[in-house]
Formats: structure tokens, C-alpha cells, sequence
């Protein structure tokens, strides 16, 4: 099995330089996120975009939609701002045969204790599991997109009833 993973940028690839916060979207981080976990099956990163997802375009989306589309992979991670993600998983609805999971983080992955190795690691758990569809795995949990939010106050995602 071969896995495709596109980065959108977001906080999972965030890169901090001051005391007052400043950041860049630096380089994805799946990569090397995988690599350092030794994962065993074969995948190749490609970066989209590199911006923060409440930045994000139409625009953005359809080319990612255009990107996973020309893909010969069906089974495709989107690493991904927190903020954006449900609103990008209802843009990739209706992609015939393929599972695609987003993932994101609520720290940037260069920080210790960020929750981006879990989070991206349940994804690679859940794109090989899953029948196809859109989904979005974080903080332990995997839901179909459209039946989820994010809860900033929380600092989680949970399901829409």
C-alpha cells in the first residue's frame, strides 16, 4: 500500500521565533514525523499550500481537491490547520473511491508534547482502515466529516449530533 499525504500548513508545521509569537508555516512535518517513527509502508509528502488554515482560499481548496483527484494514490492523509478543517473536509466530499483523512495539530510539531506524532499517527491507523470517504482524526478519535466541529474552548474536536 502506498499513501499520499498533502500539507495545507497550519499549526502542525508552525515555526515560532519570539517571545511575542511570531510564526512562520515552515516545511511539512509528516515526513519526517513517519520517518522518525519508522514507519513501514511506502508514502511521499507533497505540499500544497504553507498557510495558516484561517487564511485558506476557495481557491486553496479546489487546488488540493484538483491534487488528490490526479493522484494515482486512494488512500490520502491532508495535514491541515485546526481551525479550517471541517470547512476543507466538506470541500473534498464525493471523491470516488478514495479514503482521505485530515489531521492537524494544536501545537506545532516541533514542540515537545505537541499532540501532531498522535494525531498523525491515528490518521495512518485510520486511511488504512477506513472505506472511502472524508474524515478527520484528531485527539484519539476519527469522524466523519460533516459530523464534527471543533471546540476552541476545549481544545478538541468532537461529533455534531
Amino acid at each position: 500500500m502506498r499513501l499520499k499525504i498533502f500539507s495545507m500548513g497550519g499549526t502542525i508545521d508552525k515555526v515560532y521565533f519570539d517571545d511575542l509569537s511570531a510564526y512562520e508555516v515552515g516545511e511539512a512535518q509528516a515526513g519526517e514525523i513517519l520517518a522518525e517513527a519508522g514507519v513501514a509502508l511506502e508514502f511521499s509528502v507533497e505540499e500544497i499550500v504553507r498557510k495558516d488554515s484561517l487564511h485558506l482560499t476557495a481557491g486553496d481548496r479546489a487546488l488540493l481537491r484538483g491534487r488528490i483527484e490526479a493522484s494515482p494514490e486512494r488512500r490520502i492523509i491532508v495535514t491541515h490547520g485546526t481551525d479550517t478543517m471541517v470547512e476543507t473536509a466538506a470541500a473534498l466530499a464525493g471523491l470516488p473511491d478514495t479514503v482521505v483523512v485530515l489531521t492537524g495539530a494544536l501545537s506545532p510539531a516541533r514542540f515537545k508534547g505537541s499532540d501532531a506524532v498522535f494525531n498523525l499517527g491515528c490518521a495512518v491507523g485510520a486511511v488504512q482502515t477506513l472505506p472511502p470517504g472524508v474524515y478527520i482524526a484528531m485527539n484519539g478519535r476519527v469522524f466523519e466529516a460533516g459530523k464534527v466541529r471543533k471546540n476552541r474552548e476545549a481544545g478538541r474536536f468532537e461529533p455534531v449530533e
